[in-house]
Formats: structure tokens, C-alpha cells, sequence
């Protein structure tokens, strides 16, 4: 346990965790499983860099989480989820009821399994507190049915399987996750609309305004909407099947046909205008989405 000159402390076992939140010894060194309403009050204002994959259902929380930049106050039965290294802060309520569980596991415990390589393809573990899961009813005891199962693992005599099993489980979990993110891309129709609509606006914009000559990033597409870069892929490959780059990418084909067909820029100077730095770059995208080449689908309506 190390406190930096910012006051944030950091904690890189599971053991130390339970130390620092007052708790019994874990029984996985790798994996733990808290009840927040029967963990102790923390000092108010904590500031954590968690050395772990953190997925939490809090309900009835008083007092604030921030995660980066942004507070969240948790719903009923919404969850979250923190990969590891990241900082987390946290304003207790001194009269604090909170209830839910948080599933902590080291990176060590998936190393040697595929999980290692596909938890990757997990974008919730990058989206924003404010992006949280909104589980329903049935879909709550979906996830506790699982994370009990596991709590069962940790809770009987470890054996060579016992690793296997946690590990498929965790999977299972996490799948359950992502399909439950998508239902909700699709039932929370309003705010899923009004955020695709806004990302169509923004993106038409910049490519009208000629005086731009800057390619638009999925970063700060994002940071104008201001939802994580990971939220918005998801979401618009959950409604349309392309994630952000790839409505970028059309867009440009888009406006560069346009270009093309109706003035006599050379291609290097439409490459500029674009926002490339090198022509040769906006020619091989031209060619990879078209099957033609700039000057070939110029040629196409002469």
C-alpha cells in the first residue's frame, strides 16, 4: 500500500485489499467477493488505483462515486465496471446504507486461459460510471445466480479444478453482461436515438465545413458527445452493425464521391481537404472501400 504525493493510494493484492477495508482474509488470493453492507464506513474523500477488474451492483448508495472525471450516483440494481489501473474516488455519507457486491480479480487469475486475451473485446470494462448496466429484475438473477456460484468456488476446498471452474464462470458472467449492454442499446430507445441522431449531426457537419482539414477522430466524436470512445462503438454497432470508425470512414467515401464527381481538385488537394496528411493514405482507403481507385471512379462518370 503506497501513497502518492496526490494522496492516492494504491493496492495491488487481494490481501492488502481486505486489509485496507478492514475485511477477514481472503480465502483466493486472486479473487474476492464483498458485501458492501457489511463492510465498514471508509474515510471519506478516498482517491484508489485499484490493481484489479472491479464489477459491482450497488444499490441504495449514499454519497458519490467518481471514476476519471465523472460522479455517479448509483440506481437499484445498475452495474459498473472498473478495469485494472484505473482511479476511482469515493464520497462517503457517514450514515451510508449501501448494499450490492463488488467481484474483484487480479489479471493473475485469467492469465493462462483465453479470458486473458478476450476480456479484452470487453468494452464496458473502458465505459464511463455514467454508462452503467441497468439490470431488470430477471436479469439480476441472472448475474447473482452466477457470481453466487462462484462465491461457492471460493468458499469450498480448493482442488485442480477449482481455477477451471471460477474462470468459466467469469466468462459466463461477462457474456451475460455484454448481451444485457445490448438489450439495453435497444429498449432505452430515446436516449439511444437521441445520441445516434446528435453523432450523425456532428459527423455531417465536419465534413460540410471545407475549412476543416482535419480527420475526425473516434476520440473526440466521443468527447463531443461526451460519452467514452468504447460506449459509442458499442452502441452503434449494436443499432447499425458498424462501430465509429467504420461511420467515419463511410462518411469520408461519401464526401469524397461527392468531391469527385462534381469539381476538378486533383486528388491530392481532396486528400487536404480531408484532413489526410498523405494522399497516398486517402487513395488506399478510396480503393479498399470502393474497389476502385479515386481517378478510376472519376473516370467512371465521364
Amino acid at each position: 500500500m503506497k501513497h502518492s504525493e496526490q494522496n492516492i493510494t494504491k493496492i495491488t493484492s487481494i490481501k492488502e485489499l481486505h486489509i485496507y477495508m478492514s475485511l477477514p482474509s481472503p480465502l483466493n488470493p486472486l479473487l474476492t467477493i464483498i458485501d458492501h453492507s457489511e463492510t465498514p464506513n471508509q474515510e471519506n474523500n478516498q482517491r484508489l488505483l485499484l490493481d484489479f477488474y472491479n464489477i459491482s451492483i450497488k444499490r441504495s448508495f449514499k454519497g458519490k462515486l467518481k471514476y476519471g472525471k465523472n460522479n455517479y450516483d448509483f440506481d437499484d440494481g445498475s452495474m459498473s465496471f472498473i478495469a485494472p489501473n484505473q482511479i476511482i474516488s469515493v464520497e462517503s455519507d457517514e450514515n451510508r446504507n449501501s448494499d450490492g457486491w463488488s467481484l474483484i480479480f487480479h489479471a493473475d487469475l485469467i492469465r493462462q486461459y483465453p479470458l486473458a486475451k478476450s476480456i479484452k473485446n470487453y468494452g464496458f470494462f473502458s465505459y464511463a460510471v455514467n454508462e452503467a448496466l441497468h439490470l431488470s429484475a430477471e436479469e439480476e438473477k441472472t448475474i447473482e445466480a452466477i457470481v453466487q456460484n462462484i462465491q461457492n468456488e471460493i468458499n469450498s476446498r480448493l482442488d485442480t479444478f477449482s481455477q477451471d471452474v471460477i474462470v468459466s464462470s467469469l466468462e459466463l458472467l461477462l457474456s451475460y453482461c455484454n448481451r444485457f449492454y445490448n438489450r439495453q442499446f435497444i429498449t432505452r430507445k430515446m436516449a439511444t436515438n437521441d445520441l445516434l441522431t446528435n453523432f450523425e449531426y456532428i459527423l455531417d457537419k465536419h465534413f460540410s465545413d471545407n475549412t476543416n482539414l482535419v480527420l475526425p477522430t473516434v476520440e473526440n466524436l466521443s468527447t463531443e458527445l461526451n460519452v467514452s470512445s468504447s460506449y459509442l462503438s458499442d452502441m452503434l454497432r449494436s443499432l447499425t452493425g458498424q462501430n465509429t470508425q467504420q461511420h467515419i470512414h463511410n462518411k469520408l467515401i461519401e464526401k469524397s464521391k461527392e468531391i469527385l464527381t462534381t469539381t476538378n481538385l486533383t486528388v491530392s488537394e481532396i486528400a487536404y481537404q480531408l484532413g489526410f496528411e498523405y494522399p497516398q493514405s486517402f487513395s488506399k482507403l478510396f480503393k479498399n472501400k470502393v474497389n476502385m481507385s479515386p481517378l478510376e471512379f472519376r473516370a467512371s462518370f465521364n
